[in-house]
Parts: structure tokens; sequence; C-alpha cells
């Protein structure tokens, strides 16, 4: 049903409330085993499977040490034993704790996080290392800190010899930067919606490198890429496209080595697709408020608050609503084809910035609550194709989860060519992680709705 097969289930009864339930489903990326970890107010529990998904080894214990402390993230040490990262609220205090499986005893240590000069921008797994990317306060700098064989390491990458330019070409601060666009986490093996793509800060992790974009600027991309292990900080720029209109908005998008640049007015859209190594532009379209684009295989939709999306019928009417908005694209691959949705969410910017000229008519009231978006699909020779688009698996685990509303504790594992779902099911009171792959079951299409596609595109996620 919907390419979807249950690949196991452990019973498990966590107790007290679903809101005190917390689980993640993660690989040793060096041995490919499969990690559950799943906790209640109680205890923890952890399971590990071997790459085929056989249970190979478990342990449960207390969590009496760990009150009102979230779950931020993991790492895999040589012996392959797993660590835990437990924070406290706003990053304060985080304990970390080792496991060890096969004595069914644990390691806890404690980190304090210099929140008074530094705060959190994001966390994230590594070469099986867990790492937290801060901000200071008051440097011109982000902190890289990698945990390591009970120990932490940090970096200083500091910005305060580079260069930077508001649309007025008026020199500003790294800091006044982020501090007017905060950074904004993109997942490489996820789907993006736009409301996340839209950001103009945007931080991509790859294996062992972090790229930086920043589209504050309407003139260019200004790209940073920090090296995990070197350290060495680089600096890209990356020219958007002229277009007849001085007024234009323009964001960009980083997938796999390329650069996607988008700039539009309320009487031109262009797209495009660089190459992050060489600079040099692959593709480029341009599309006027008269023309129809060819290059989309969506209706032109506008969606208002979490209303069923409409189609606009003009380009014209299109790029009117668009303009008023933050605009973006995000691009997600794969195996055959890119995807990538164009369109712009409400604003969230500083008021004091923005031009109210813009406020004519009727259209203060798309500013404040209206998105709009079409999609496109591109083959390995970046050829627009224009077929009926098949669900993605992530379209598949979000319709399972709109029939399966009592789920809780849910993630999302890319393991080999495939997505697993875990979940706890707090029915059956079981974990249950389910396979999830591209395209139609065909002997049950019908069972996933037209609308589905909707939701990858929608402002938030929905």
């Amino acid at each position: 049903m919907f390419s979807q097969t249950i690949l196991t289930s452990f019973p498990l009864d966590l107790k007290n409330s679903k809101e005190n339930i917390q689980s993640l489903s993660v690989e040793n990326v060096r041995t490919h085993d499969v990690f559950v970890f799943a906790t209640d107010d109680n205890n923890i529990t952890i399971l590990k499977y071997n790459s085929a998904l056989f249970l190979t080894n478990q342990y449960t214990g207390p969590l009496k040490t760990l009150a009102y402390k979230s779950l931020i993230g993991y790492s895999f040490s040589e012996d392959g034993n797993p660590t835990l990262y437990w924070s406290s609220e706003g990053f304060k205090n985080i304990l970390v704790i080792k496991y060890y499986l096969e004595s069914k005893t644990h390691k806890i240590l404690n980190f304090t996080f210099p929140f008074a000069s530094q705060y959190v921008v994001t966390q994230f797994q590594n070469n099986n290392l867990f790492h937290i990317l801060a901000k200071d306060r008051f440097k011109q700098a982000l902190i890289v800190y990698t945990f390591r064989d009970e120990k932490v390491e940090q970096k200083i990458i500091d910005f305060s010899s580079f260069n930077f330019q508001d649309e007025n070409t008026q020199f500003v601060t790294f800091n006044q930067i982020i501090g007017r666009n905060p950074i904004e986490k993109i997942e490489i093996d996820e789907y993006n919606p736009l409301f996340k793509s839209t950001k103009k800060s945007k931080v991509y992790m790859l294996k062992d490198h972090i790229i930086l974009t920043l589209d504050h600027n309407p003139k260019k991309t200004q790209v940073f890429d920090i090296n995990l292990e070197s350290h060495d900080l680089t600096e890209k720029n990356f020219t958007q496209s002229s277009i007849q209109d001085p007024k234009k908005i323009t964001n960009s998008f980083y997938q796999e080595d390329k650069l996607y640049q988008i700039t539009a007015s309320e009487s031109e859209l262009l797209l495009d697709i660089k190459d992050y190594n060489s600079s040099q532009t692959i593709k480029s379209i341009k599309v006027s408020k008269n023309d129809t684009i060819h290059f989309k295989n969506s209706p032109l939709v506008i969606q208002k608050d979490n209303r069923k999306p409409t189609e606009l019928k003009k380009t014209k009417k299109f790029l009117k609503h668009l303009y008023l908005l933050d605009i973006g694209l995000s691009v997600f691959k794969n195996k055959q084809n890119t995807f990538i949705t164009v369109g712009g969410t409400p604003k969230t910017v500083d008021l004091s910035y923005l031009d109210y000229t813009l406020f004519e008519e009727d259209f203060a009231p798309i500013y404040q609550s209206e998105s709009v978006y079409f999609e496109s699909i591109l083959d390995s020779n970046f050829e627009f194709l224009h077929q009926e688009e098949q669900p993605l698996a992530i379209d598949n685990i979000l319709y399972f989860l709109s029939l399966n509303k009592k789920v809780t504790s849910k993630n999302i594992l890319k393991y080999k060519d495939y997505y697993i779902l875990g979940y706890y099911d707090n029915t059956a009171k079981q974990y249950v992680m389910r396979k999830f792959t591209d395209g139609f079951n065909w002997e049950n299409q019908y069972l996933i709705p037209k609308s589905i596609f909707f939701s990858k595109s929608s402002p938030n996620g929905n």
C-alpha cells in the first residue's frame, strides 16, 4: 500500500503522556547498523539492528538524571557503541551519556554551553560525530563544537576579514546580516518546504564541509565553505542575473555541487543553474509576465493559510503575488530526477526595512497570509520534463501519517536507497519501522490523491 513495508516492530510500553515520549532511528554510517533510541519519563530503550534489519542487541536503563531534558543528537565510537546528547532548555547544559551495550552500563559526562556569549544555530551529525554550530553574540564568528572520545573540540570560524554589503551597497558586518536573517538549516537528504528555503541565510551540512549561503544582497549569492577537517574558510560569489526592473527579489538553493538561483520582479522571472565548483552557468531560463511558464510541471498555485490550494491562470498574476513575498526555491533529487519548487512565503523581515509603497489596492492581505508556488522536474541532463508526477517517498510518508493520527514520536531516516519512518504506536504499544520508496504501488495507486503533491510545497510544510 503506497510503496511502504513494515521492516520491523518491537513490543515497547512507554509510560506517561505522548508529549514525554522521544525517539530516534539512526544509522551508524561505518557499520550500517540501525539503532533505535526510545524514551519516556522513566527509561530509555536502545535497539540495535544489523544492516539486514535483524535485532542483534538491546538495552534498557533508567533516566533519573534526565528530567526536563530533550534528546538532541547522537554519535558512535570506534567500538560501535552509541553516545546520546541531552539538553536542557536553551542548551544551557548538555549531558553526554555513552552506552555500553554488551555490559549494559553507561557513563555520564557534562558539558556547559557558554550561552551568555553564544547561542546555538543548529546541531548535526557528521561521520558518526555529533556537532553543534553556534553563533558568537559579540564576535563576527561561528563556532563549531565537535564531540569526540569524551572530549569537546571547539573551532572558531572568523568572518571579520570578509566584506559584506547590503542591497544599497553599504558595508555591513557579518553579525548584522545574521541578526536580520537568522541561519536556517537545510536537510540534505529530505525535501525542504518553502518556508525554510525562502530564508536568506541557509546552512547545508555535507560530509566534510559546511556550506553557508547568504542572499541578503539581491545582486549576488555570497557562499562560504567551512572545511570540518582543516577548518579552512573560503568564499565564493555568484552574481544574480540582471533584469529590466531595478526592484528585484532573489534567493538561491545549493544541491549536490549546483547552485540554483532565482530572480524575480513584477514583470520577469529568471532561473539559473550554476556549477558550484567552476561557477559556470549550466542552464538559464527567463520568463516575462506575458509568457507562459513552459518548464513548470504543475499549476501556478496560490494558497492562503492552510486552505485548499487554488490555481492562478496567468504568469502576470503569479509574479504580482510573488513579488510581495519572500522568494525562494527548494531542490530535491532522487535516483532519476531533480524536483524544483519555485515560490514565495509570507515575509518575516523587520517592518522597518519594508517599502510601504508596495502596499497598494488589495495586496496587503497577500503580504500577510498567502503563498504561491509551482513545481518543475529536471532529468539528469538538466532538461525539463513534462510528465505526471509520481509521489516521492516523502509524499507516501505524509499520506500514511495523515491516515494514522495516533502514531507519535515519529522521525525519518534515509537508509540505503529508501526511507525509514520510525514511530511509536501508542495503541499497539510497539515501536515500528516502515520502509517507504518513491512511486506508486500500482495495485493501489488510487489510494494517494493528487492533492498530496501540494503537501511538499505548502508554506508550513503540512
